[in-house]
């Protein structure tokens, strides 16, 4: 029987407060590996001073965690103003966390997947940020009995000492649109070129992600792998159920609305849904449930500004801000379809998890989206606001048609399954692991 794997992932995005794709993907790959046999060690970057009595810690690191204006939380970002740390060449040593249950954690069940270990170093990401603008070298991490390969779940410029590091790159978006973010594009490309040398392999979501990863930074295309991803497990949600708690928590009824759910933000095109769903003229309301993100008053604009005027058909669309996860699964459950004309993706959460559900979807032919889609969702030109307006239309009229891609998501969805993904990690994981007995010529 083969040893379990030894990983560690980090939790640059498991720290946010509000969840997000990225974070999705960290905390399945968590709860995965953790199938694997053996759960991950996490690294985080909360200040946990390496100080502070060893039974205190725990302590230390949920108050961090549950804070709401988390100082760090980007590699690029710039440093909080609260205890300035100065680049160094240095390596920079992780602080352990002993978790003994001092603390009571389920208010981050959602957030917190299965782990072995806890260690943090206070305002990582931005140093790394920091070190690599300056040295234009990855910041070295150090830490006690490292995990035999560190699996980073998105492009940072760290490295692990003494593992095997891996980096999951999920798409090139700020350098394919670069009109719809905000990232400092040269050093974004820089860095995603250091991880492409550096890392023993990339890993990324989709067979479209890993051809431009090999097209657009000259990656060798053996060492870049696609493991897809899994989805949250599907809450077991009767129909009595579903339109009961839509009936309490949003007035609304089961099949009886479309759903975008997903950050307001040029690459997800909701300004075009906007004016497309008025196009359609249709009646079923539509619910707009998502953070408002760079530019999204642009997005939002025929929604009206506070105060003001706004179309009579506007009032037909309803726009909801961040909703916890059970609130959520409540509204897909219920939706007549999903509607998710997305400009660009690496991989596409919201479908496939519409699609596991067996609720109908149109989306985009964009970027991964038809790979993940196949022939279970209608596929529109984002850019297309016409073609978008006739397939709303058809979703609200079309009882057949719905009925038929609500049976054909769930097979669609299969291999999106936590066993398949579990096996596409655990190839990638022997690949880059010594035989035993022999020494690794892979860069750690």
């Amino acid at each position: 029987m083969s040893e379990p794997f030894h990983i560690g992932i980090d939790g640059l995005n498991l720290a946010l407060q509000r969840g997000t794709g990225v974070a999705t993907y960290a905390r399945t790959l968590a709860r995965t590996v953790a199938g694997l046999g053996r759960a991950p060690d996490l690294l985080f970057g909360l200040p946990v001073h390496r100080h502070a009595p060893m039974a205190l810690r725990e302590t230390l690191f949920f108050a961090e965690l549950g804070r709401d204006d988390a100082p760090d939380v980007s590699a690029g970002g710039s440093m909080p103003k609260r205890g300035r740390i100065l680049a160094s060449p240095m390596p920079r040593h992780m602080v352990e966390v002993p978790v003994n249950g001092r603390v009571s954690a389920a208010a981050f069940a959602e957030r917190m997947p299965p782990f072995s270990r806890l260690t943090s170093f206070g305002s990582l990401w931005a140093v790394a940020g920091r070190h690599f603008r300056r040295y234009r070298q990855f910041l070295t991490v150090k830490m006690a009995a490292p995990p035999a390969i560190m699996h980073w779940s998105y492009p940072v410029p760290i490295r692990l000492a003494g593992a095997v590091n891996l980096y999951t790159i999920h798409d090139l978006v700020p350098l394919r649109l670069p009109h719809t973010s905000l990232e400092n594009k040269r050093l974004h490309d820089r860095m995603l070129r250091a991880c492409v040398r550096q890392g023993a392999r990339i890993c990324t979501v989709s067979e479209a992600s890993r051809q431009d990863i090999v097209t657009f930074l000259g990656a060798d295309p053996a060492r870049v792998v696609n493991c897809y991803q899994a989805i949250d497990p599907i809450p077991q949600l009767s129909p009595d159920m579903v339109s009961a708690r839509l009936r309490a928590l949003f007035d609304l009824e089961r099949a009886g609305y479309f759903l975008y759910f997903g950050a307001i933000e040029p690459k997800k095109n909701v300004g075009r849904l906007i004016e497309a769903y008025l196009a359609s003229e249709v009646t079923t309301p539509l619910v707009i449930v998502g953070g408002r993100g760079w530019r999204s008053e642009n997005e939002l604009r025929l929604l009206g500004a506070p105060g003001s005027q706004t179309l009579s058909g506007a009032a037909r669309i309803r726009k909801l801000d961040y909703l916890p996860r059970r609130m959520l699964d409540v509204l897909i459950a219920g939706a007549r379809a999903v509607l998710f004309p997305s400009l660009y993706e690496g991989f596409g959460l919201p479908v496939v998890e519409a699609l596991a559900r067996g609720v109908p979807v149109m989306t985009s032919t964009a970027g991964s989206l038809p790979e993940v889609a196949g022939s279970a969702a209608l596929l529109v030109d984002p850019y297309d606001v016409n073609a978008m307006a006739a397939a709303i239309r058809t979703l609200d009229t079309d009882a057949d048609l719905r009925a038929r891609l609500a049976a054909a998501g769930p097979l669609q969805t299969a291999g999106f399954s936590d066993a398949a993904f579990g096996d596409r990690l655990a190839a990638l994981y022997r690949s880059v692991l010594p035989p035993r007995g022999g020494a690794s010529t892979l860069s750690r």
